[in-house]
């Protein structure tokens, strides 16, 4: 990653701050900073969480915790690292979706305030993940990173390739600040590091895995399309619900080969 750091520690600091912003990790204040092209990063932070998490199931694994105990304790960490951003952009986005007016339903998700539908929605995605995670009796810890920096990678694309819907906002700046082509390529390194290690563990049922990673990306780009035709445009609400929503149903999809 050093050549994209371009030498310098301008780089570094980027990435520091997207830490800060997309999890509850905290770093040094000289590791933050340049707060401007952070969504570049979002697929590596989605790879190191998932890092985390596999190392946390691997050691609830040594501790002979349950399989469905273990992945509600997995996911429950999960939301800690983050902080909750991105499910509660899933559960506000899920609100203003209740509406169905489109102004209407901008004002809605503003409000902090989470509705029924939000609520609903946020036990649905809590709901997939556990279970998922519960069925997946292999390479779980490589699972947890290719739904967690694919899920981010949808992020990425519905930043680059749709309006946002808001003059300010939390995710406006993400929008404003992102540089075409070279942030998606950025973006796209990490999930070449996570695929080409699951195709190499799994090398003897490579179609298999290969039609597992078409999913992925199937799924990244059309749970962005579709808040995009909700709502003829994103916001930082809908980001997290693209995220959210991308990860219970990437781990829904990897159930079937792992």
């Amino acid at each position: 990653m050093i050549f994209f750091w371009q030498g310098n520690k301008h780089g570094l600091r980027s990435l520091g701050s997207a830490v800060i912003f997309y999890t509850t990790i905290p770093l040094p204040h000289n590791w933050t900073g340049n707060w401007e092209r952070i969504a570049r990063w979002s697929s590596l932070i989605g790879l190191i969480l998932g890092i985390f998490l596999g190392l946390g199931d691997l050691l609830l694994q040594y501790c002979q915790i349950p399989e469905l105990t273990r992945s509600t304790l997995i996911v429950a960490i999960w939301i800690g690292i983050t902080g909750g951003l991105h499910l509660d952009g899933a559960m506000d986005t899920a609100d203003g979706l209740a509406v169905g007016d489109r102004s209407r339903a901008l004002e809605i998700m503003k409000d902090s305030a989470t509705g029924a539908f939000g609520a609903m929605a946020g036990i649905v995605i809590l709901l997939l993940k556990t279970a998922a995670l519960s069925e997946i009796s292999a390479h779980t810890w490589l699972v947890l990173m290719v739904a967690a920096a694919w899920g981010r990678w949808g992020q990425l694309m519905a930043i680059a390739f749709y309006p946002y819907l808001r003059a300010q906002g939390k995710g406006a700046f993400h929008k404003k600040n992102l540089q075409l082509p070279q942030d998606i390529l950025v973006g796209s390194i990490p999930l070449l590091f996570c695929s080409g290690f699951m195709l190499y563990l799994e090398r003897e049922f490579w179609v298999q895995c290969l039609m597992m990673l078409v999913g992925c990306v199937a799924i990244a780009l059309a749970t962005g399309y579709y808040f995009y035709y909700q709502f003829k445009g994103h916001t930082g609400d809908t980001y997290g619900a693209v995220v959210e929503w991308s990860e219970a149903l990437i781990l829904c999809l990897l159930t079937t080969s792992f």
